[in-house]
């Protein structure tokens, strides 16, 4: 799932490439993944683009004050393309391509624009076309950016304070705290020494310093590992910044010991025991056994 390193870093990719482009079409190819009828996507038709944002692991594009809104979900992703003149149309339900961003050709002839596709079989990509980004529920919902300066550690403090969710699924709410999922939640924790199943009111003063610590300080690493990358280039590098997330049996590149796994129904963590739980390996969740 892009989280919000690669949603900042297309966001910036797009900006470069986007802003000041004429909309020639948008293709839904998936019509599911339509989410808006009002306006009609066919309005974005010969508008410019004047600016691109992030709002959590949301995409928004600014044209001439119309915004089509991306959230990719769990499996989906941004193809740029340099040239779409010569694209055949694609017919809904075969392959997954999902949406289709043609803008008007260049001097050159050349058509650019971008697809959004989907993997797998749960299509969960969403777009939306509003005069506002705020009337998008995931959007309004939004807990705050943690890249952002009002994101401190009293912030955060708040945020834990007389919660009793696990810390890893605080994390991943994004209505707590926008832009971390299931990778980047692992990596906070390893980088904060902090179990996954730790109850969040139960943090110290100082274990939330340093959660938040980690926190930022993993989010912006990331960001920065990812500035300046193409599109396509995007996803092998968060595959290879990463240090515990989808590497269970791989030893820590902290202590040497071997990477642990907790498996869920649709999803699964991975953690250091010498790192993070004391030497402990952590119960499955499905015996209700946490350790703390």
């Amino acid at each position: 799932m892009p989280e919000l390193p690669e949603v900042e870093s297309l966001t910036a990719f797009l900006r470069e490439r986007a802003v000041g482009r004429t909309v020639l079409a948008v293709d839904v190819v998936a019509i599911q993944a339509l989410k808006t009828f009002d306006p009609p996507v066919s309005a974005l038709g010969g508008l410019t683009v004047t600016g691109v944002a992030r709002h959590g692991k949301f995409l928004d594009l600014d044209c001439d004050g119309l915004h089509l809104v991306i959230h990719l979900a769990r499996a989906g992703w941004l193809r740029w393309r340099d040239d779409l003149s010569g694209a055949k149309p694609v017919r809904p339900g075969k392959g997954p391509l999902a949406v289709r961003v043609r803008f008007a050709p260049d001097d050159a002839g050349a058509a650019p624009g971008f697809e959004l596709t989907e993997a797998g079989t749960q299509k969960r990509l969403a777009v939306y076309v509003t005069k506002d980004p705020d009337s998008v529920p995931g959007v309004a919902a939004l807990g705050p950016d943690p890249l952002d300066d009002a994101f401190t550690v009293d912030a955060l403090k708040r945020i834990v304070g007389g919660n009793r969710t696990q810390i890893k699924g605080l994390l991943r709410d994004q209505k707590v705290i926008a832009g971390i999922g299931n990778a980047y939640s692992d990596e906070v924790l390893h980088a904060a020494r902090m179990s996954p199943f730790k109850i969040a009111a139960t943090l110290t003063d100082a274990q939330i310093a340093d959660l938040h610590e980690a926190i930022v300080t993993t989010l912006r690493e990331a960001v920065e590992r990812a500035h300046g990358l193409a599109a396509k280039d995007l996803k092998a590098e968060k595959k290879s910044g990463l240090r515990v997330h989808n590497r269970a049996g791989q030893p820590c590149d902290v202590c040497g010991d071997t990477i642990r796994e907790v498996s869920f129904a649709d999803s699964s963590l991975q953690y250091c025991p010498t790192c993070q739980t004391g030497g402990k390996p952590l119960a499955d969740r499905r015996l209700s056994r946490l350790l703390k």
